[in-house]
């Protein structure tokens, strides 16, 4: 039961604060909220309030946190207040939610909300009972926030807070989490997208904190979903495999938890394990409807089991997920690119009798390329030839993007495959090489992403045609560097495997690494692409 002296002093902070932030709240703050017990974990940090539940709440807020899923985090510890105004854990818990994280920054509406819950928080801690290290917390976040929020010295304000969380993980070298946020502070402080050096003192210096954590728990889900991201777009991504071994059942029915392990599993090549983490995360997402789940991303999820699947030579499970996004996102790319990889191109015209032409451009470009190579594929090189010329127009006029990436490289890679193919149809296997080799430019000039935008490879494309050619040395060269790109997928070591057997040479080796990557698929294979 609230008591009364406290109520008053909450409703005193509270409207104080709301009157010099004047912070708004979306309308489902108004609205009482659950604990989703069956999706929560085991994970416990103790937070000063005798109050029942607020040890709950404050346990799924931060569960909430480490999965990305912000608002409802900030529901959950705004939850917690509710039942314990004292509790001034629970108002930095909410100030937390709203700052800058991995996947974005500190948008204007979340910034009065995070300065007004810090400052009813250090309120509270001066005149209340909290830990010492709770203090701390509150005071280190407290550099974080302005009275007013200007986004372009925002950078100024994140680098004192990972100076006082720094000197809070020196003060507290076992307490995890706060190792966690330190790491956290010094990631926010980079470049989010791209590739990373691994011999960058501040890479290394964000290895360093994430693996110093881990070695003390392994199954942190915290530290380890910032190490899978530090670490994922490296030359050494495989440095997260152990942690990725736990991580996805580290809290049930959060889904982006559940897909995390397959940013690392996919860049070393293990396919199967990808789509298996995939596919509990999109059950998680389904899952949020009945209250066992917490949904993040869904579309990313279905993304990621497209290419994964795709890799891993599971049409069935590719080509459902390509529906599936389809159905959520009102996008079809992946529901026709899974098709064309797997060579399904009467299913592909068919949607053409049923849809119209998407109007956003890298939508119409992908529905062109599908829509142009499975019309060749039935024998209508015209429409074919019709689309190149329309999708290259595309590329080198559009300012379009699809996630991080330009219309002239991704739609540039997909018009000079097709353009390849049409030249392989017609008999003019040189100009086919031709057009494959700018495709693979094109589509080296992409800049890191996971997963890939394209579920296939244009080298699949390309070392196919210099196997036509007899051109055997080329063909293994070109697949040796697809399987560089995505190791241990059965498209490339099946071309390899031809290129090999043109030059008259076996490898038992390579034979059973194509079996166990092909072990999973309902593909029969008569080549690197149909």
């Amino acid at each position: 039961m609230i008591k009364p002296a406290s109520l008053l002093l909450f409703l005193c902070i509270h409207f104080s604060n709301l009157f010099a932030q004047s912070p708004s709240y979306p309308a489902s703050f108004s609205e009482p909220f659950p604990l989703f017990e069956k999706a929560l974990g085991d994970f416990n940090r103790p937070v000063t309030s005798t109050v029942e539940g607020v040890q709950e709440y404050f346990n799924q807020g931060f569960q909430m946190m480490y999965a990305f899923t912000k608002v409802d985090a900030a529901r959950s510890f705004k939850q917690a207040q509710q039942l314990d105004p004292d509790c001034s854990m629970c108002f930095w818990g909410e100030a937390w939610a709203w700052g800058p994280y991995l996947n974005g920054k500190m948008q204007k509406a979340e910034a009065p909300r995070a300065f007004a819950s810090i400052q009813t928080a250090q309120k509270l801690a001066q005149e209340g009972t909290v830990t010492e290290k709770e203090a701390d917390l509150i005071t280190a976040m407290a550099v974080r926030y302005h009275e007013t929020y200007e986004p372009e010295t925002q950078a100024i304000r994140d680098t004192a807070y990972a100076k006082a969380m720094e000197q809070l993980a020196q003060k507290y070298p076992n307490d995890l989490d706060i190792g966690t946020f330190h790491a956290e502070a010094l990631f926010l402080l980079e470049p989010r997208r791209g590739y990373r050096d691994i011999n960058d003192p501040d890479v290394q210096r964000i290895h360093g904190e994430l693996e110093r954590v881990l070695s003390l728990d392994i199954t942190h889900p915290g530290a380890c979903h910032l190490y899978i991201h530090a670490t994922e777009s490296t030359t050494r991504p495989d440095k997260a495999l152990e942690c990725a071994e736990y991580i996805g059942s580290s809290i049930p029915g959060a889904s982006h938890i559940n897909h995390m392990p397959s940013h690392t599993w996919s860049e070393v090549g293990m396919w199967g394990k990808s789509v298996q983490a995939n596919i509990m995360a999109w059950h998680s997402d389904q899952k949020a409807a009945t209250g066992e789940g917490f949904a993040i991303y869904p579309s990313h999820n279905l993304h990621m089991l497209a290419f994964a699947a795709s890799m891993d030579g599971q049409s069935g499970i590719a080509t459902q997920a390509g529906r599936d996004y389809s159905r959520l996102t009102g996008n079809p790319m992946y529901e026709l690119l899974t098709l064309i990889r797997f060579g399904r191109f009467e299913d592909v015209l068919d949607i053409a009798k049923i849809r119209e032409k998407p109007a956003n451009d890298i939508q119409l470009g992908v529905w062109n390329f599908s829509m142009g190579y499975a019309s060749l594929k039935s024998g209508d090189p015209a429409t074919a030839s019709a689309m190149v010329s329309e999708i290259k127009a595309l590329s080198e006029t559009s300012i379009a993007r699809f996630r991080f990436h330009p219309a002239n490289l991704l739609l540039g890679t997909l018009a000079h495959i097709l353009e390849g193919e049409l030249h392989w149809t017609q008999g003019n296997l040189d100009q086919a090489i031709q057009s494959f080799k700018i495709a693979v430019s094109f589509e080296d000039q992409l800049t890191y992403d996971e997963p890939e935008p394209l579920p296939f490879a244009a080298r699949h494309w390309l070392g196919a045609a210099y196997f036509t050619t007899d051109n055997f040395p080329e063909a293994e060269r070109v697949y040796r560097e697809a399987l560089q790109d995505h190791p241990n997928n059965g498209w490339s070591y099946y071309g390899l495997l031809q290129a090999l057997e043109g030059q008259g040479k076996q490898d038992r080796q390579l034979t059973k690494a194509f079996e166990d990557s092909w072990a999973r698929s309902d593909t029969w294979l008569r080549g690197s692409k149909f």
